[in-house]
This record gives C-alpha cells, sequence and structure tokens, in this order.
C-alpha cells in the first residue's frame, strides 16, 4: 500500500526544511507555514505578474540553485512569536523578529554568509543588494509557480537516482512537502488523474522538472552529485524530472467547494 512516510515544509524560500508528523492544506491548495518568507533582491521586492497572480521566480532571490550554501544553514521559525532564527555549524548567525529592524538583522546576517562563500560574487551584482526579507510569516505564497500546490516523490524514485550516482540521496534534496513508499520508482510520474491522500482529493498537475538546487548536500551546502545529468542519461529522460506536483480537485465537499484539510505520516496515497 502506497503510504506517506515523511512531511516537510518550508517556511523561508531556500533555507532549511522542517520535517513534521502533519501538513495542513489549506482551501488555495498551499501547505500552511511553507514558504511564507523569502529574501528577495533589492530590485525584485514585489511579485511579477503570471496570468492575474502573484509570481516570485526563484532566479531573483536566494535560492539554492544559485546559492547552494544555504543549504549548510539551520533554520527555526516561531510561527506564532514570528521569529526566525539561522544557526550555521552549531552557533547562532542571526535572532530576529519580523518587524523593521528585525528584517534588516536577518537581512544583514544572511547577506554576510552568503557574501563570504564562493557563490557570493552572485549577490554583488547590479540591483541585488540590499537584500530585502519579504511576507508576513503566516502568508504561504513564494513557492516556484503562482497556483498554489502540494509536491511529492516517491522513496523509490529517489533510491534509484541513489543507486544511478552511487550515493546515499536524501529527501531533502528535492524540498517536497511529502515523501511516500510503497508505490515503483517513478510511478508518480504516471498520475494523470486524481490522486487522494489521507481525506483529501488531488488532481495530478505536471511533473517537477529538476534544477541545480538538487545537485546541493542538504546539511553541506555541496554541489556533490551530478543530479540532473544523471536523470536524463541514465534514465532516458528528456528533461531532469523527479516528483509530481498536485492541485486541488475540482470539488471535494457536498457544496462543490475544496476546503483543504490535515495529511499525517502514514496516511494513504491512491492514484489513478
Amino acid at each position: 500500500m502506497a503510504h506517506v512516510v515523511a512531511l516537510y515544509r518550508h517556511p523561508v524560500k531556500g533555507f532549511t526544511p522542517e520535517r513534521v508528523d502533519a501538513l495542513t492544506v489549506q482551501a488555495d491548495g498551499r501547505v500552511a507555514g511553507d514558504r511564507v518568507l523569502a529574501f528577495r533582491f533589492a530590485d525584485a521586492a514585489a511579485p511579477e505578474d503570471r496570468d492575474g497572480l502573484d509570481y516570485w521566480p526563484k532566479s531573483q532571490g536566494l535560492s539554492l540553485q544559485d546559492f547552494p550554501a544555504l543549504a549548510a544553514l539551520r533554520l527555526r521559525f516561531d510561527d506564532v512569536d514570528r521569529r526566525l532564527r539561522i544557526e550555521h555549524d552549531g552557533g547562532m548567525l542571526v535572532e530576529a523578529g519580523l518587524d523593521e529592524h528585525g528584517r534588516a538583522e536577518l537581512s544583514a546576517a544572511v547577506t554576510d554568509y552568503v557574501l563570504a562563500t564562493p557563490e557570493g560574487r552572485r549577490l554583488r551584482r547590479p540591483g541585488r543588494l540590499p537584500l530585502v526579507l519579504v511576507g508576513d510569516g503566516l502568508t504561504s505564497r513564494f513557492q516556484d509557480r503562482p497556483q498554489g500546490y502540494v509536491s511529492v516523490h516517491s522513496h523509490g524514485s529517489v533510491d534509484a537516482l541513489g543507486d544511478a550516482l552511487g550515493l546515499g540521496i536524501d529527501d531533502r534534496r528535492f524540498r517536497s512537502n511529502i515523501a511516500i513508499d510503497g508505490v515503483a520508482p517513478w510511478a508518480e510520474l504516471d498520475w494523470s488523474g486524481e490522486v487522494t491522500v489521507g481525506d483529501l482529493v488531488f488532481r495530478a498537475a505536471g511533473p517537477i522538472v529538476r534544477c541545480l538546487a538538487t545537485h546541493a548536500n542538504p546539511d553541506t551546502g555541496e554541489r556533490d552529485a551530478k543530479v540532473l545529468t544523471t536523470l536524463t542519461r541514465s534514465f532516458d529522460q528528456e528533461e531532469p524530472t523527479l516528483g509530481r506536483l498536485l492541485l486541488p480537485a475540482s470539488a471535494q465537499d457536498d457544496g462543490g467547494e475544496w476546503r483543504g484539510g490535515v495529511i499525517r505520516i502514514g496516511d494513504e496515497v491512491r492514484a489513478d
């Protein structure tokens, strides 16, 4: 039986995931508390428009595809007091709230850290400094796509990739919300209709084409695995793909509205 084995949310875009026992999926299809903050470049502190929806391209802020050393940071976000703590090498890098002074303190500390990394020169390009910490700490809005979604991959796919690489590959490289087990490798790429996770009914959307963020070791921040070329060459993929997006089904209750709900470890997964 296919079932949920791990759940993650990412309070700050591009930073440490939180492993949790349950996720609340909102009525808009986004995970509550997921990507509620982001460090954006100075000239990209406002969203772009895509089909009438806010769009925050990851290329216009701190993300693992361009700044892999972010993976070495450990982050804890208190979503009650809305305080962010970032650690590095076991010591505190910064801790502050989301008021104006706190945001400036957080942005300054992260800027200093990134500038000291091998990719720090990227941050010195025109229009990028000072970094701006955006988001209210409550609203999930900084996903890679303007429409709300939940992301999922299977352990079978990750294990198959690891075998091809000759490495142990961690779920966290792929920054999905849900990891499942009990299906054959790559089975999630064949989903085309409804997908039920616990009590929630989704519809399968596009497979997830991966970027250089997956090359970053989730503990050290070093690029130590050639994930993209291995996916295309070893598995004959046209584009490097692992995992699936899930969008709300068109109707879930008697009123015809999709209201969201809770996903828990152990929930059964059924797919058309």
